[in-house]
């Protein structure tokens, strides 16, 4: 990777994490009153389920600077996730900790239920546990991003003048 590529690689990191940053904000919102309003509680499930996916369009992002095409498509989402905590030698360190992919993974699977729960009623307790994985993980992920870009930093190419 070369000094180009790096910078482009942070500025997209960098616009992914404000976006990130936004959906927490939200959930704080919409964690207000979700106990005993419906409403609310679909909210706060529903910026749940946007968290996970931002944090997958930020695994896209290295997965577009990198090696990672995923050919299972039945299994996109845990195979994704999973490669996101491996370090590939000569290619990438992983990305994030086994801390950061067991929090995921929660909301990996929070976000599945989400999608498909067209006939069930949402369960204050169930999304409580998901709510509880999401600010664990927020208090991990930035050191994992910062690593991760450390450590790609300190192996990229200087640019050439």
């Amino acid at each position: 990777m070369d000094r180009i590529e790096f910078n482009l690689l942070k500025a997209e990191f960098e616009a992914q994490i404000e976006q990130i940053d936004k959906i927490y904000e939200e959930i704080k919102e919409r964690e207000k009153g979700a106990k005993r309003n419906k409403a609310r509680l679909e909210s706060l499930g529903y910026k749940l389920h946007n968290l996970y996916c931002a944090f997958e369009d930020l695994f896209k992002i290295v997965a577009r600077h990198f090696e990672n095409q995923i050919r299972d498509i039945s299994k996109y989402h845990k195979e994704m996730l999973q490669r996101m905590s491996l370090a590939i030698e000569g290619v990438r360190p992983a990305l994030i900790s086994d801390e950061s992919y067991r929090e995921l993974n929660e909301l990996r699977a929070f976000r599945h239920f989400f999608r498909h729960a067209y006939s069930y009623e949402l369960n204050y307790e169930k999304i409580m546990i998901s709510l509880s994985s999401a600010y664990r993980l927020k208090q991990v992920y930035k050191e994992d991003i910062s690593r991760f870009l450390n450590i790609i930093n300190r192996e990229v190419v200087p640019l050439q003048v």
